[in-house]
């Protein structure tokens, strides 16, 4: 991969965000002390599912996971796959961290700190699905360049993704939608994109896709915020 420019808004080298939020309850401190370093992606090499599972299963990857219900529903409903979630803010660690133990979930694994880290190590067509729901929207201008959304993060995305993989993006924030739509035209453009937008008309990216499930930040979007919430799956060609 070539190295993103921090400058350009097309590419983006790290994400950004908060990472540390109110102080964990006893619980969660000691489930970070005590699980998290046994389920953790390796600091350092290839990030694959022999490595991480010890066999070769198919393999998920989910960006910046909040607080883990949707990584956790997925890992259960598919228990013969292995997922992967990376999350910079602590306190969304950990509470995943208590999915994974109350869930006795066993095909998780989990980054503290940026995706985009694990991501680049993860081999090209390694990837079944990879996950984006409701990314932090960074919404003026000058911090487009923050967003995940951007060339240079799809474009990798896309690499990891093997044929006939799915990305799913989800957002609730209308300036990000806008972005996101105008980024991945250039990623379905049928001549030369990498991907295959998944649509039929509106109710395609209006209703939540089944196995898609509804997390506590899109619960709270809608129903207290009244924003609407869009979703995309986009197949890798």
């Amino acid at each position: 991969m070539t190295a993103h420019k921090e400058g350009d808004p097309t590419t983006l080298s790290r994400l950004y965000g908060r990472s540390v939020g109110k102080p964990l309850r006893a619980r969660q401190q000691a489930l970070v002390d005590g699980l998290l370093p046994k389920i953790s992606v390796p600091e350092e090499g290839p990030i694959t599912a022999e490595r991480l599972f010890g066999e070769d299963c198919p393999l998920h990857f989910e960006i910046g996971f909040g607080g883990g219900e949707h990584l956790a529903y997925r890992a259960d409903l598919l228990p013969n796959h292995g997922f992967i979630g990376a999350e910079p803010f602590l306190n969304g660690v950990a509470q995943a961290l208590t999915h994974v133990e109350e869930q006795r979930l066993a095909n998780i694994r989990l980054h503290a700190g940026d995706a985009l880290n694990v991501l680049s190590r993860v081999p090209d067509g390694a990837l079944t699905m990879a996950y984006l729901l409701h990314p932090d929207p960074w919404p003026k201008a000058r911090h487009a360049k923050r967003r995940m959304m951007n060339d240079g993060p799809v474009r990798m995305i896309a690499d990891k993704l093997k044929p006939g993989g799915e990305f799913r993006f989800g957002t609730d924030h209308p300036v990000y939608l806008r972005h996101a739509l105008m980024v991945m035209r250039r990623f379905t453009d049928p001549a030369n994109g990498p991907f295959e937008w998944q649509v039929e008309g509106p109710k395609s990216f209006q209703q939540r896709p089944s196995g898609w499930c509804e997390t506590r930040y899109e619960k709270k979007a809608r129903e207290q915020m009244g924003h609407e919430v869009w979703y995309f799956r986009f197949r890798r060609r």
